[in-house]
Parts: structure tokens; sequence; C-alpha cells
């Protein structure tokens, strides 16, 4: 008792030393953490530390057991542990290609493993147990990459305005989403592939065990996620397995309707990934080493498709039959978030080029809906039509479907605010001048991170207009999570019907916020019958939501 009473004088002193040396020489003195815990939850008892802003947070939370060696490619298991779980630090992002400190959504580099099933959660320090409303962030990165850690993604900001905030890492690539004969005949359900949905679903299912115990109230969970997370969103929305583990949805740029696919075309690219690798089996490709399945499986990836499981059947089936989850949902896209050729075609010959060999003899109808005479109005108007055929198309018909089938409310948006970019600025992958309000641009107002893109450079020179637009998109996730509704104060968020068609456009122009019907939606029909890539995924819905 002597000695350990003389060591804490010892480290007293030194850190006593250590600031006063720093302040005599003008140097920012280090930041101390305050631990806290621990808390017992269904795995064991958990730590945590409260952040310099007084958040209460637990970093790196273990929800499963490591997908490792014979659990590649199954199915995430419960975890238990003994002792106190020490929550401080971030758990390394699932294997995947790392990002170059040159890019434009760049937060600093991360570890990777396949050691990678955690969680992270912020809450603020008043909450009692079960009393607040919780969101749960579901990363982007189209199932190939993402990080729950990224600071683009902090549930800092929200957890101050009152939630209980949470991000979950997830299986991606191959390693996350793989298909395969042998994986399929070895499981109990026959089916195989989305092992990082199931990774979702396992999350959520820890979320709704556990959550109470940090503030948290499990009968209120709002899911939100971009891109790859949108369509995770609204692929939780019509999974069985999802059913009760969330109550409000945010599905940002990204449906799940244009995208699944089939277990038997998936299996098919299992097996060429497994003639690729040089293995004779499953159990041969569960010991190769996983960068080096990173490192090949580019042209072997299925993504999310129908298992039998996760997904038993198509997203519309599904629908038509109201076996998913009927709840309040948010749903919409960025202005310039266009996909395919046309979002490349910057010039009026590229733009008729790029027309006539996408829609050949129905080029002429095509320029008749997006005419263009010069280079600028090229560019307009294909941007335009590369966002109704793609993420605009699809946001528009699962808003038309959930409201023809449904009873839950559904609130449309299009983002347009252009980030104000400061003068000089150069990306490695990203064009100041020519981005627009481009895919992901809306997170950081809609989360209130706005100064992670300056975290090692100044990259935007954020004005109070984005600041009051940040503060008013993040207070219509909180009255959603809290109400179901977004609106609040003197923000007025139409419900979504499919004879008014009202979204709201934020950050257009002057406007923080406006009401207006859905831009181009009589130029659509164009795209369900001559696009072969929006056609069929949008028919295996919209057609039953227009019967």
């Amino acid at each position: 008792m002597k000695n350990d009473y003389r060591n804490s004088v010892r480290a007293t002193l030194l850190i006593a030393f250590l600031f006063t040396s720093l302040s005599a020489r003008g140097l920012p003195l280090p930041t101390v953490e305050t631990p806290i815990g621990p808390i017992t939850t269904t795995g064991g008892l958990v730590a945590g530390k409260v952040l310099p802003s007084g958040v209460n947070a637990w970093f790196g939370v273990p929800y499963a057991q490591a997908p490792l060696r014979e659990l590649r490619w199954k199915p995430p298991r419960p975890i238990h542990w003994s002792g106190v779980y020490n929550a401080d630090r971030f758990a390394p992002e699932c294997l995947q290609t790392l990002r170059g400190s040159r890019i434009n959504h760049y937060f600093g580099n991360e570890a990777t493993s396949e050691d990678c099933l955690y969680l992270n959660i912020w809450a603020s320090a008043d909450a009692g147990e079960g009393e607040r409303p919780v969101i749960v962030w579901i990363y982007g990165g189209g199932l190939r990459i993402g990080s729950a850690a990224m600071r683009n993604y902090s549930g800092e900001s929200l957890a101050k305005k009152g939630a209980v905030c949470v991000s979950m890492g997830y299986r991606v690539g191959a390693l996350g989403f793989l298909a395969h004969p042998e994986l399929t005949a070895e499981s109990p359900r026959h089916a195989s592939g989305n092992y990082g949905l199931l990774d979702q679903v396992a999350a959520l299912q820890w979320i709704h065990d556990n959550i109470a115990k940090f503030g948290g109230d499990p009968g209120n969970v709002t899911i939100m996620g971009q891109s790859g997370g949108g369509r995770s969103v609204t692929a939780l929305q019509v999974s069985p397995l999802a059913k009760g583990l969330f109550h409000r949805a945010v599905s940002m740029s990204g449906v799940v309707a244009a995208y699944p696919g089939s277990r038997a075309d998936a299996e098919q690219q299992g097996l060429a990934l497994q003639s690729a690798l040089g293995a004779e089996s499953i159990e041969e490709m569960r010991h190769i080493a996983g960068d080096v399945i990173r490192n090949i499986q580019r042209e072997y990836l299925s993504g999310l498709i129908v298992d039998g499981y996760f997904l038993p059947e198509p997203p519309g089936d599904i629908l038509a039959k109201g076996e998913y989850s009927d709840v309040p949902l948010i749903v919409g896209h960025v202005a310039d978030d266009g996909t395919g050729p046309l979002q490349n075609a910057i010039t009026l010959d590229s733009y008729r080029s790029t027309v006539a060999r996408l829609y050949g003899d129905k080029a002429d109808e095509f320029m008749r809906l997006f005419p263009a005479s010069n280079d600028a109005e090229a560019r307009k108007m294909a941007r335009a039509a590369a966002l109704l055929s793609g993420r605009e198309g699809n946001a528009y018909v699962w808003s038309n479907a959930l409201s023809e089938f449904g009873d839950a409310p559904v609130f449309a948006f299009q983002f347009s605010r252009v980030q104000p970019y400061t003068p000089g600025i150069a990306f490695a992958d990203h064009d100041p001048a020519m981005a627009g309000s481009y895919h992901t641009a809306d997170v950081p107002y809609w989360l209130q991170t706005l100064d992670s893109l300056n975290l090692f450079r100044e990259t935007r020179t954020w004005t109070p207009f984005d600041r009051e637009l940040a503060d008013l998109m993040s207070d219509a996730i909180l009255s959603l999570a809290s109400t179901g509704n977004p609106s609040h104060g003197n923000f007025r968020w139409p419900v979504y019907s499919p004879q008014t068609r009202l979204i709201v456009d934020f950050g257009s122009g002057d406007d923080l916020w406006k009401v207006v019907p859905w831009y181009n939606l009589d130029k659509f029909p164009f795209f369900q019958e001559n696009d072969a890539n929006a056609a069929a995924p949008i028919r295996s819905i919209n057609d039953r939501a227009m019967d």
C-alpha cells in the first residue's frame, strides 16, 4: 500500500512538472481524458472516457467475435470477455485499400484488420439510463471500403445535442460479401454472401440489448447511412432479420432497389475468385492472407445480393407484400451526384457522342428532353440526366413505393450546396472547379462535422451560411430521431406523396432550405423505358407501386 501511495504521488508530481514546463515554454498543454465506467454489457464490462467537449465516449467496443480463420465468411457470433474492456481508442477499419493523404476525404491514416467488428458510442454526460434517442451511423464506400472512425462521421456533435450516437464497423469487399457454392452448402440456411450486412444486424442487436446502459432508448433507434450506407439502410428496411431493431431511417445517396443480384450469379464470382487465388476449396481460401484477397478482389466483387436469408426475396416483392420495416424515412440525393458515362461529359461534343452511344435511335428524343447548344449547357444537362437515371431516380422510386405500400411518412430531399473551397486548394482525386455538390458533400452538414475537412490543412473556408445550414440539418436529424418528424422550429418538411411530389432542397443559392416540386420527374419515364441500367431494378418496385 505504501509503494502504491508513493507511486501515485510521483505520478502526480511528474504530471504537474510536465504541465508547468510546457506552459512556461508557451507550448499547448496535453489533453487529459477522464476514464469512466465500467458498464456491464452482454459481452462483459466496458470502460470509456470523457472527451474534452464533455461528451462521454466508448471507442472500439467489440460486438461480435473477430471473423478470422474458421470464422471468415461466417455470420457474426456473440463475444464475451473477462475483466474490464478499456474502450478508449478506435478499432482498426475492416481490411481494405488505404486512402492517400492528398485525396479530398482524408481524415488520417488508419490501421486495417480483419479483426474489425467493433462499434463506437458517444453520449452526453447527463443522459439517464434508456433516456435518449439513438442514432446509428452506417458508413458508405460502396460496400468495398469505409471506416466507423472517420472524423467526418463523428457522433460527437449530435451527442452534444441530445442523442446517443453509434457507428459500427462491418466487413467490406470480398471478405464481407463473398458468395460461393461451398459456403451455401455449409450454411444451415443455404445462404452465402451479405456477411457485412449480417454484421450490421448483429451490431443493431447489440445496441438493442445494451444501449440503455449508455443512456440510449432501445425502443427509439434511428439508422442512418450514405452511399453504400444508404443502400444498407434500405436493405435493412426490407430484411426480416432487422425487424424491430430500428424505428426511423435516413438513406442518403443510396437505395438497395438499384443493386441486388442473385446468389447464383454471385457464387460464380466466388468461384472465379477461388480460381484466381489458386485455392482448391473454401477451407484453403480461409487461410490465405487477407491482403492477398483484397489486392485481387476488384474483378470478382458481387456486393449485396438476394441471398435467401438476409434478403429472402427481391426488395420489390418484399415491399409489395408489406413485409418490411414501415418506419419514418428521410431519403434523397445531392444535386451533382450522377453516375455513369454522362457524368463525365463536359463538352457539347462529348455530350452528344455519349448520348448517341448510350441511346442509339432514341438519342434525338433524349436531346429534346435535355437540350444543350454549348459546353456549359451540355455539362448541366449531362449531370441532370446522369442524376435522374441513377441515384435521384432510385430515391424517387423508393419514396413512391413506401408511400404507396406503407403508412409511415417519407421525407424526400435534394442537397444543392457547393462547398466553399479554400482558394488554391488541390486534391489528387477531386477538382473543386468541377465538383459541384458532389457525392458525400452533404454528410458533414447532417452530422455537423464541417471542421473535419480542415483536419490537416484548410480545404474549405466555411461561412456563417454553412454553419447555419449544418445546424439546421443536424437539428432535422435529431428531430426525426426524437419524434419521427424532421420539422423543428420554423423549419417545415412536408411528407412526400406521389400526388404532390414535394421535397426540401437544402442550400440552393441563398436559401438555407426551400420546399419545391421534385425536379425533372416529367423526364423520368424515358429512363424507365430506355435505360437498361435503370429500368430493371426500378420496374421491380415501381410497377407494383403504380398498380
